[in-house]
């Protein structure tokens, strides 16, 4: 039986799983740049052309999607991300992308909240920014907590700042006593107590480990989550990407939810992973532990290893806000404890991928080279 003008012949063998036509697909080939049709079977391209092209791949099970003239790229690829550790608790963050204005945004964190469990914190962390909002500013803490005044919240804007609920500053443990952080800062009120308002002064930690106290996802649950994002990645195009890795990102344990997705088939989404080293001071301690443990490459077409990262030492870690200079200066960068990581990953066959390296880093080919010999 003819379907939508094409006539099934291939067997269940030769069928594809889908096809898509009627579209315009950009197939990266510069002799044809765009075709009407692909045709997919096992998740790998068996045909790309026009409707005869893709017609000895039209079986009786063929699912046939018309494209109504859209535009059909390949999947894409985003090569800094952090999926991992973003997947195991998005469910649990409020979304204020594309809201116009901080009225609307306020409106939703007071519902969030509404229906937040006791316990639970609501968490703003990324995708928005003030100037998308017609009053062009963040909210206030006495926003935050008009709107929620019991439970929980923490806003973060950009790597900048982060502004936390009264009932976020007792949860966190914030007093008068807390000393500030190294490169952040705790902004107080005229007698001295926290005032909801943290600031990146000019390292991002001090909001990294605020939100770090916030409760997280178990067992199935995180699996629910992070199949959750992967899915939101996957409706923007995305197919693959690279996992950057980062603080408060353990391995093995971190990595578990993960891991176990990739075992049950449920990924969709490829990703090549990093390890991360958590503690200044302890890089070699963390790369010799898992060169032990895994290696570059272990994995399959789903989750593999790539190698170490985003950091390898902490002493060339850069800052997120840029409106500051760091207060270190970077002669730090210039001695053997800063090479170390680095040798260490190349004598063992480790690839390595920096975030931020200056011209005058001492990871240059020839010092890795001796360090290899």
């Amino acid at each position: 039986m003819p379907v939508g003008g094409l006539v099934p012949v291939a067997t269940d063998d030769e069928a594809a799983d889908v096809i898509v036509r009627n579209a315009k697909v950009y197939t990266q080939d510069a002799a044809r740049p765009q075709a009407g049709a692909v045709a997919i079977r096992d998740g790998v391209v068996r045909a790309v052309g026009d409707d005869a092209d893709i017609a000895p791949y039209l079986g009786a099970r063929t699912r046939l999607v018309d494209a109504l003239g859209r535009r059909v790229v390949p999947g894409l690829n985003d090569t800094h991300l952090h999926v991992i550790r973003g997947g195991l608790n998005y469910v649990l963050e409020l979304r204020w992308d594309g809201v116009p204005s901080l009225r609307q945004a306020l409106a939703m964190l007071r519902d969030q909240a509404a229906r937040t469990p006791k316990g639970q914190w609501v968490r703003v962390v990324g995708g928005w920014s003030a100037e998308q909002f017609a009053e062009r500013r963040p909210p206030t803490v006495a926003e935050l907590n008009a709107a929620a005044p019991d439970t929980p919240v923490f806003v973060l804007h950009l790597y900048q700042s982060a502004v936390l609920n009264r009932a976020a500053l007792k949860a966190a443990g914030f007093t008068k006593d807390t000393p500030d952080p190294k490169g952040g800062q705790i902004v107080r009120g005229r007698d001295g107590e926290p005032t909801g308002l943290l600031l990146a002064a000019p390292s991002a930690l001090i909001l990294y480990s605020t939100l770090a106290k916030a409760p997280t996802l178990h067992g199935a649950d995180k699996k629910t989550s992070t199949r959750h994002f992967l899915r939101e990645l996957n409706r923007f195009g995305l197919t693959s990407a690279i996992d950057a890795a980062g603080g408060f990102q353990n391995f093995p344990g971190d990595y578990g939810t993960v891991t176990e997705l990739a075992r049950d088939g449920l990924l969709s989404l490829r990703i090549a992973y990093h390890l991360f080293p958590q503690t200044a001071g302890q890089e070699i301690e963390d790369l010799t532990r898992w060169i032990e443990m895994v290696r570059p490459g272990d994995g399959d077409a789903w989750l593999r290893l790539n190698g170490a990262g985003e950091n390898l030492t902490w002493a060339a870690a850069d800052f997120e806000n840029f409106a500051q200079p760091p207060p270190v200066p970077h002669r730090r960068l210039r001695g053997p404890r800063s090479r170390r990581p680095y040798a260490c990953s190349w004598r063992n066959g480790w690839g390595f991928g920096a975030r931020h390296v200056r011209r005058d880093h001492p990871a240059r080919p020839r010092r890795l080279r001796k360090a290899r010999r």
